[in-house]
């Protein structure tokens, strides 16, 4: 264990215990958590040294390790929100709503000038509301509800707005932290929405590029948070694949940042053979590219899904051009997939 201390202070006038660690004291802990691997020298024309550096890069075990920590700590004193009031009763007993939400990109910052369309947390916020309160209005009466939210649902990662694994710079809208309280925010009202209709909920919070340390987080705080709500399921597997099964139809989640529709169907049979084996209708949900594809192949169906979010500056200036909605896919339990509802943002105007 690290041991790795998460200060815990109470505001006045409030009883809720908040929890801060500031940008400082991560920084530092992770910085403790790098490992050397090789000196440079600047010499100058007669062979004397000028300056002399050490290189460095991140322990990723070790900073997974303080990830999780933190996430254990933040969840000890987590009180469990109370059981969400069912309220649609004409429920179709059969049917299995999956709403596909991927590349959401929370927190980016687009110039509508630049690349088409403004983008902003508050639009971004009010995106995802207006499409939920849309697509579960419309969408049938299911008995179990999907909330497949298949990565990158933040934009970056930490303190600093880069990608974790390049270290790309990104166009990001305000601070990490108030990045984190809208998307706790903004999946509790969603999640809210989903228990009043559906008499069931899981939800896949899986891995993204952009977010790989966020979607822990996400994953094991949800689950302590609705560790009361007897209706709703969490998905809290470590692993970048995902699985679900409704009677005869089985869903399959993964990024694609790992594997793509080439042979990613094997990758799913391989790590989840008793699922495949029992099941007739088999079907993966891939995002990351940003552009919908559809491949079939002998194992299942694969969709690769767009995103409701527009282009940033980068993807602009690349020419990666794509259109911008998300799916409610139904499935029944004995046929597979039965409908699906495409939503955009220009028809929640």
């Amino acid at each position: 264990m690290l041991g790795l201390k998460v200060k815990k202070s109470t505001e006045k006038g409030s009883t809720n215990p908040k929890y801060t660690l500031t940008s400082t004291q991560l920084n530092k802990l992770l910085q403790s958590k790098m490992i050397t691997t090789g000196k440079s020298t600047l010499r100058d024309s007669e062979g004397n040294m000028v300056m002399e550096w050490t290189k460095t890069t991140a322990d990723k075990d070790e900073q997974l390790k303080l990830i999780r920590e933190v996430v254990d700590s933040l969840k000890e004193d987590i009180k469990p929100v109370k059981p969400t009031p069912f309220k649609e009763k004409n429920t179709l007993q059969h049917l299995c709503n999956q709403y596909t939400l991927t590349d959401f990109h929370l927190g980016m910052m687009a110039w509508g000038k630049e690349s088409g369309d403004d983008y902003d947390l508050d639009i971004a916020e009010e995106l995802i509301v207006g499409w939920f309160a849309k697509a579960i209005e419309i969408a049938p009466n299911a008995k179990q509800a999907v909330l497949a939210q298949i990565g990158d649902f933040l934009h970056w990662d930490g303190m600093d707005a880069v990608t974790p694994a390049s270290k790309h710079v990104l166009d990001a809208d305000t601070r990490f932290t108030k990045l984190v309280r809208v998307a706790i925010k903004v999946l509790r009202r969603v999640i809210r929405m989903l228990l009043e209709k559906h008499e069931n909920v899981h939800l896949v919070m899986a891995e993204g590029n952009h977010d790989p340390a966020s979607s822990i987080w996400l994953r094991e705080v949800f689950a302590s948070f609705y560790s009361d709500e007897p209706r709703l399921t969490i998905d809290t597997n470590p692993d970048p694949y995902y699985c679900f099964t409704w009677g005869d139809t089985c869903l399959f989640h993964h990024h694609r940042h790992k594997r793509g529709l080439k042979d990613i169907d094997t990758v799913f049979v391989a790590k989840f053979k008793s699922e495949f084996g029992r099941s007739k209708h088999v079907y993966a949900h891939t995002g990351h590219l940003h552009h919908q594809a559809v491949k079939e192949t002998n194992l299942m169906t694969l969709e690769q899904h767009r995103t409701l979010a527009p282009k940033d500056s980068y993807a602009s200036r690349g020419g990666w051009i794509s259109g911008r909605d998300a799916k409610v896919i139904t499935y029944h339990s004995k046929y597979g997939e039965v409908g699906r509802l495409t939503i955009s943002p220009e028809m929640l105007k």
